[in-house]
């Protein structure tokens, strides 16, 4: 066979040498040890939950080490393609902080080793191709859908493994004439790698290699026995080919992906091998998991978890450095560790390494996110969550513009408890917090619980003598007096143990009257520190919620 001839042949278009695209995109000119790594999301419209868990990873690992960070679009699947889902991935990963040296842009692209986007890298594909046919390591195929079905068909009934390899690859050694023949009927064909491997060896002659994973190690397995597609018949790279010929030229050197890819390594390996190129260090990232309703972990599924999708915690309005700390305490092993012993330091302190990452499932646990935000926004000033809420506020909920026209009111309602020697941790993420505070605010002040039974018929008497008494320059400790000896007054214990002890003596104690106060003032049994309330809600608007219950 002239291999050289039938490259020619199948790709007369192709009008620059390997050479020369490796000339237009030279090694980077980075410091040693500098990292080079991308993100590859596809252009679907969902992007989750594992895309920022790897997106987090490939930043760390770049920015550490001065490297490079860049954002390709692998778009190769035009049916997948979801209008406007480009914009979707940018600026979902730019709100958790996400930053990109290079790559796809809302404006276009940056960067010296574009395009950053596969569907406008078809030449350059075309070329390996081309490279891989004229060294007789790619063959065209004619196969039609019906013969594949047709070989599948068989290899099942035989028990065989199914795909196109050794006796079943029937096009792999065509003469030059019967494909001339064939191009001149105009028949399609694909482009197909000629594996190495033999599926039909004994398991212990079976062909293996062994590849160094950053996370797992040393990863031994069978080499590639198919002769896996990588050109369409439209001409379009499969994802195999595409990556590999990109990560090549882009000159990265580390591919952080997760375990689902771990049965194509032997085929991108040896797509690697082929072209003669060093393939970059793999990483592959456990799978995210939850624990589900029967106690067992399983993997977090788009149709059953909402909260897979980024959109959940930008709807809901979590704080980006709440969920990129969460997000570290499950990608490294000792991330929590390092932040008790470094309890004030900038996260990008932390020595992000692929050493502690997990191989085995990665437990995502919503309740835990919910308890590392609340130590996070407790380090965020009122300020800085004033403007968090409003930019939040001004995307999904713009109907709470009056929550934010007095910027002074609202900051102290978000200060409230945080400066004492036990702080509350009370905020969580946005929507939580607008329905944390929201009696604050007289459009959206609700009565949402019942008053305590042991005060319910003592509850007009209990605000009237409340309102008589009341000074709004009391100190806490004069405010609290008076509503013990309120409660004294009208046969209520002054402290909880002395009911607790002699109930038959009392009508409740002093917490059952203060409660009373407390759902008149705010709605709700439970809330921070009445006094403080009432010193923010003003004297005005104190007096004149009291006042209905009088």
């Amino acid at each position: 066979m002239n291999y050289e001839k039938l490259a020619a042949l199948l790709f007369p278009n192709v009008d620059k040498s390997p050479e020369e695209y490796e000339a237009m995109f030279p090694i980077r000119d980075l410091p040693e040890g500098a990292k080079v790594t991308r993100l590859g999301p596809s252009p679907t419209g969902f992007i989750h939950l594992g895309n920022l868990f790897g997106a987090f990873a490939d930043e760390r690992l770049a920015h550490q080490s001065g490297g490079v960070f860049y954002l390709r679009i692998e778009d190769t699947d035009d049916k997948r393609f979801v209008e406007g889902a480009v914009e979707i991935i940018i600026n979902s990963l730019r709100f958790f902080g996400i930053n990109f040296d290079e790559g796809a842009t809302i404006d276009g692209e940056m960067g010296a080793y574009g395009s950053y986007t596969q569907s406008q890298r078809g030449p350059i594909y075309q070329c390996f191709a081309k490279k891989l046919v004229s060294e007789g390591k790619a063959y065209p195929c004619f196969l039609t859908e019906e013969e594949i079905a047709e070989i599948r068909a068989q290899q099942e009934a035989n028990k065989e493994n199914p795909g196109i390899y050794g006796k079943w690859a029937k096009n792999r050694n065509l003469s030059l004439e019967d494909i001339e023949e064939k191009l001149s009927q105009g028949l399609p064909y694909v482009i197909r790698l000629k594996s190495d491997g033999d599926m039909s060896l004994p398991e212990d002659q079976i062909k293996r290699f062994e590849v160094e994973d950053a996370i797992r190690g040393t990863l031994n397995m069978p080499c590639n026995d198919q002769d896996t597609v990588i050109l369409k018949a439209n001409g379009i790279p499969t994802y195999h080919f595409a990556h590999a010929i990109d990560d090549h030229l882009m000159r990265t050197t580390h591919v952080v992906r997760g375990a689902e890819w771990l049965p194509s390594l032997p085929i991108h390996v040896e797509l690697f091998e082929k072209l003669g190129w060093q393939p970059p260090i793999y990483c592959h990232t456990a799978q995210l998991m939850k624990i589900g309703e029967d106690g067992n972990k399983r993997k977090l599924s788009k149709r059953h978890d909402p909260e897979l999708s980024l959109d959940y915690y930008r709807k809901l309005g979590y704080h980006p450095a709440a969920v990129r700390e969460y997000l570290l305490t499950i990608l490294n092993s000792n991330f929590e560790e390092w932040r008790i012993a470094n309890p004030d330091a900038d996260i990008d302190e932390f020595e992000f390494t692929t050493e502690k990452m997990s191989n085995s499932g990665a437990l995502f646990d919503l309740n835990k996110l919910n308890d590392v935000s609340k130590d996070v926004l407790l380090k965020i000033s009122a300020s800085d969550l004033y403007d968090f809420l409003k930019s939040w506020s001004d995307e999904f909920k713009p109907e709470l513009a009056p929550v934010f026209e007095n910027r002074q009111y609202l900051e102290r309602i978000l200060d409230i408890g945080r400066a004492e020697a036990k702080p509350r941790k009370d905020h969580i993420y946005a929507q939580q917090m607008i329905e944390n505070i929201c009696y604050f605010f007289d459009d959206m002040f609700k009565i949402e619980d019942e008053m305590p039974a042991e005060a319910a018929d003592d509850v007009a008497v209990i605000i009237g003598k409340y309102l008589e008494s009341y000074n709004h320059a009391d100190t806490q400790e004069e405010w609290f007096n008076k509503i013990r000896d309120i409660g004294t007054e009208l046969g209520y214990a002054a402290k909880p143990k002395d009911f607790k002890k002699h109930p038959e003596e009392y009508k409740g104690h002093v917490g059952h009257v203060s409660t009373a106060i407390r759902i008149a003032l705010m709605g709700r049994q439970q809330s921070p520190d009445v006094w403080e309330i009432q010193q923010i809600l003003g004297e005005e608007r104190t007096r004149a919620r009291l006042s209905k219950f009088a």
